[in-house]
């Protein structure tokens, strides 16, 4: 019976870290499984080889044990190992991976025929959760503000989605259970949908309120008056006074994006005003403005 280097198996080297360790068996779990590999036998053996190098690496005593006898793994074969096995000398030379077991004669010489899975008893394989898969959906200011409904695909399954509104940049919706299955029997693991708002040409979205633009005449922004102001869910009449500026940025409290999850809530409105230049005066036009410019001398 020859020595089994588990740290060759799952490719990584003799420092790995307990991550690293994962993250190997993990891929090579994937590949070899008997689910995408049917009636290959040489894949079959590669998944056993992985789980059972991953069950003494992933786990701190087993792997201090197996560091431990090295190069002492002849004189420890010698010595019968544990002893108390099947045969001679604890273990069944007959079969790598004796009558069926879950581990080779290698692993139950070192750690005995009962100690697969994390301890003395026999227990069965640890499952570990599926990973989790990521993915992005676009929504637009009018369905974030609205809430949507969308149907996705993932994976070939179809998935009704219901976005509430005020769903907004950078959420992350999480699906349990829709992610990657388990190649080890667990859980599957989970999907994180994260929310893209798409660009709008008018508004900007920061937080739960909206930014926009509004033009202003010069004789509303010299005189004062009312404009109309088209939020993104109604118009108002906006007062302005009398030598308002461009660029003064006004409030239009609870104007803005619903608050996620709180359907009474919404945040502000912030608009601010670009003065317009009459363009194309007509001559009568011009000389008012003359006489005015004179009469400012």
């Amino acid at each position: 019976m020859d020595y089994k280097d588990y740290y060759k198996i799952l490719g990584v080297k003799k420092d790995a870290t307990a991550d690293e360790i994962k993250k190997a068996y993990r891929k090579l779990a994937v590949k070899y499984h008997p689910d995408k590999n049917p009636g290959d036998k040489v894949a079959e053996d590669k998944f056993k080889e992985a789980n059972e190098a991953n069950e003494v690496l992933g786990d701190a005593e087993k792997r201090k044990k197996y560091d431990e006898l090295g190069a002492n793994w002849k004189q420890y074969e010698q010595q019968g190992g544990y002893g108390g096995g099947r045969g001679g000398g604890g273990f069944d030379t007959s079969s790598f991976y004796g009558d069926g077991g879950q581990f080779s004669s290698f692993f139950e010489s070192i750690f005995g025929s009962g100690a697969g899975f994390g301890g003395a008893r026999q227990r069965a394989p640890r499952q570990q959760k599926g990973q989790d898969q990521e993915g992005t959906i676009t929504l637009t200011l009018d369905e974030s503000f609205h809430g949507v409904a969308k149907t996705l695909t993932i994976n070939g399954e179809k998935l009704n989605l219901k976005f509430k509104p005020g769903t907004t940049n950078g959420q992350i919706l999480r699906l349990k259970g829709k992610g990657s299955p388990s190649y080890t029997g667990g859980e599957a693991g989970d999907l994180l949908i994260t929310i893209q708002l798409a660009p709008n040409p008018r508004y900007e979205v920061k937080g739960n309120d909206l930014y926009f633009d509004q033009p202003l005449d010069i004789y509303t922004a010299i005189l004062g008056g009312k404009i109309s102001v088209q939020s993104i869910d109604k118009a108002v009449m906006m007062p302005i006074p009398a030598g308002t500026d461009s660029h003064k940025t006004f409030r239009l409290k609870g104007m803005g994006m619903p608050v996620f999850g709180k359907a009474d809530m919404r945040g502000d409105a912030y608009v601010r005003m670009v003065l317009q230049v009459p363009k194309n005066l007509a001559d009568d036009e011009k000389e008012i403005f003359e006489k005015l410019r004179e009469l400012k001398k």
